[in-house]
């Protein structure tokens, strides 16, 4: 295997040897990896269907280390990628350097704030679709005490720590929310182990419920959850099925929907900012049958109401990202 290889992967190196087709586009996994079954997957998931329904191909890779981020979004360029899709806050940064370098290339940041004519920045409403698992999380806890396990400790996760939160409050005012974060590197996103001894503490101190906003990480904490007889909630993909009658929702952030938008637009996508939220159902909860014999009428209705709610205006979830604290959650 060449170091061209070993460093884009076997996709990656055939176009650089052979040549990207014009506008094939390009899409850069944040570490993980594509199959961490929630935040990249998602996105493998949009990419995926755009393939299948157009027969189009697309560029990849999965990061192994910082270091690749600058390094990946260059030669994907140099190659003819168009656009280059990027997963993560953390190619904020490398966009900015990088951009600017290619002006006919269009770059798409999912979870970033890169501010460049040729970049698509994409957020989302991950307090609105949190305080609704919030909302669930306190209709099925017997105990009152309700969990929820970050990946790394960043605005962005505090931001789904504290919309869940603010849910759960608004059915139990009396009840307890227990908040821990894996860790303040990147490698908290992939250390299911970790996951999994935070979940064991939390219910020693009497959760039932816990929602994983923590990628890979969250893995460990839906296993463990399920092994100990209380419920989980995932995030990001549908995680319902990895453990049927044991996850109790999963808090929906259409990151799949974002990455097949930016492959169907092609080279053709407007810049600028995208803020999906619930109105534009951006984020939500889901709802199937791996889930179906733990959700109550009051369950629903009550998920159906705070989704009015908000839509409407007539409640405004607190965004932690925006103003850095949590009326109702300390850290």
């Amino acid at each position: 295997m060449t170091l061209m290889k070993k460093f884009l992967g076997a996709a990656a190196a055939a176009a650089l040897t052979a040549g990207a087709a014009a506008a094939d586009p390009a899409l850069i996994f944040d570490l993980g990896g594509k199959f961490d079954k929630s935040f990249n997957e998602a996105g493998f998931a949009g990419a995926t269907r755009w393939a299948e329904e157009t027969g189009g191909k697309f560029l990849e890779i999965e990061l192994q280390s910082e270091a690749q981020r600058e390094q990946a979004l260059r030669r994907f360029a140099e190659a003819g990628a168009n656009p280059i899709v990027t997963m993560g806050f953390a190619m904020t940064t490398p966009i900015e350097q990088v951009a600017p370098d290619y002006p006919e290339t269009k770059f798409v940041n999912i979870d970033g704030w890169a501010n460049l004519p040729n970049v698509l920045t994409i957020s989302f409403a991950e307090h609105e679709g949190s305080f609704l698992a919030g909302v669930m999380a306190a209709e099925a806890s017997k105990s009152g005490t309700v969990g929820f396990i970050g990946g790394m400790d960043i605005p962005l996760i505090r931001k789904f720590a504290c919309g869940y939160a603010q849910g759960v409050k608004s059915v139990n005012p009396d009840a307890t929310v227990i908040a821990n974060m894996t860790g303040t590197t990147p490698s908290a996103w992939n250390d299911p182990v970790k996951g999994g001894e935070l979940t064991k503490a939390q219910i020693s101190d009497g959760a039932d419920v816990i929602f994983a906003a923590a990628g890979g990480t969250g893995v460990g904490v839906l296993q463990v959850a399920a092994d100990e007889g209380i419920l989980s909630i995932g995030v990001d993909s549908n995680q319902n099925h990895l453990h049927p009658g044991k996850v109790l929702t999963s808090m929906l952030k259409r990151v799949d929907v974002a990455v097949y938008n930016a492959l169907k637009d092609g080279a053709d996508l407007e810049t600028g900012f995208q803020n999906l939220n619930l109105a534009a159902e951006g984020v939500g909860v889901a709802f199937d049958e791996n889930n179906a014999p733990l959700v109550t009428a009051e369950m629903t209705a009550a998920v159906e109401m705070a989704t009015k709610s908000i839509v409407s205006g007539e409640v405004k979830v607190e965004d932690y990202a925006a103003a850095e604290s949590c009326s109702v959650l300390e850290f």
